[in-house]
């Protein structure tokens, strides 16, 4: 077997199949084709059952995805490690971020990053929960990931965690009359607001089911998974929004108010990454989150 038999493999188990991992790849279906049906030549055995235009991996299938993604890593490992000997002179590094999170730390860390490491590209990936980043990381689709967590929640299995810093919960609003007088806000003065809020399984969800279970009269407006979107809405006056501190700088810019949300909860925020070496520019990273 070859790094290129691999790399198509896992495009099609990541695609769910031939033509799609095709498109991805840049390649002839034809191509893809042959280099499955060599590579199970090759292992002497099946590990996709052909249903149709339908692939589904067979035992030995599964058993393959692990070790062919711990392959391409250290090839990819290798070639970004001798590409760095004279520095960091290029290369990209790809980060799964919770929206939150993206606003604050993210933004300073590759601010500081970028300004030492111009030439680096950062690619900066979505996630809506510590799970989905935990699965961005192992499936090897981003290198480092930041998550925010209940300090109490349990660490994601299988990855090591550098704590970065502890955000409390604010309240933001269009203006002054939306929101009591009071700073920090305290759940309960928050009687008969009409609330944005996000997805569930986030923290920012978690507080506001707080908040709706001890405002009296309170609603929720809007569930939004786009996180983007709060702080436009709550400047349309669609409602106020519970979000957490990283929030508060670039709320404040956009003419938002904004006061401290008085509850017990926080989030823990963690830079994560697999065990082992990282890249050279992940390695930077890391170094200048540690150090920060």
């Amino acid at each position: 077997m070859d790094a290129r038999q691999l790399r198509y493999f896992l495009a099609v188990v990541d695609s769910g199949s031939v033509h799609r991992a095709a498109e991805l790849l840049f390649v002839a279906q034809p191509s893809v084709s042959q280099a499955l049906r060599t590579l199970e030549r090759d292992l002497g055995s099946l590990l996709f059952h052909r249903t149709g235009r339908r692939l589904v991996l067979t035992a030995a299938g599964h058993a393959l995805v692990a070790p062919a993604r711990d392959v391409l890593r250290g090839l990819d490992l290798a070639r970004a490690t001798v590409e760095a000997v004279d520095g960091l002179l290029g290369g990209e590094l790809v980060i799964a971020s919770m929206p939150s999170q993206s606003v604050s730390p993210l933004t300073e860390l590759i601010a500081a990053f970028t300004a030492a490491n111009p030439l680096v590209r950062i690619s900066v990936r979505a996630a809506s929960t510590p799970a989905d980043v935990g699965k961005m990381l192992t499936t090897g689709d981003a290198e480092l990931g930041v998550v925010a967590a209940s300090p109490t929640a349990a660490a994601l299995p299988g990855l090591a965690a550098l704590h970065l810093e502890t955000q409390r919960f604010a309240v933001l609003a269009r203006d002054e009359s939306v929101l009591p007088a009071a700073d920090p806000v305290r759940p309960a003065d928050l009687a008969g607001a009409a609330l944005i809020v996000g997805q569930q399984g986030t923290g920012m969800r978690r507080v506001a089911d707080a908040v709706l279970r001890a405002a009296p009269g309170s609603r929720f407006a809007v569930e939004v998974e786009h996180r983007e979107a709060v702080l436009p809405l709550v400047l349309a006056g669609v409602g106020v929004a519970v979000v957490s501190e990283s929030w508060r700088s670039l709320a404040n810019s956009a003419g938002a108010v904004v006061r401290a949300l008085d509850c017990p909860d926080s989030l823990a925020v963690s830079l994560v990454s697999r065990p082992g070496r990282l890249s050279p520019a992940a390695a930077a990273f890391h170094d200048l989150a540690e150090s920060g």
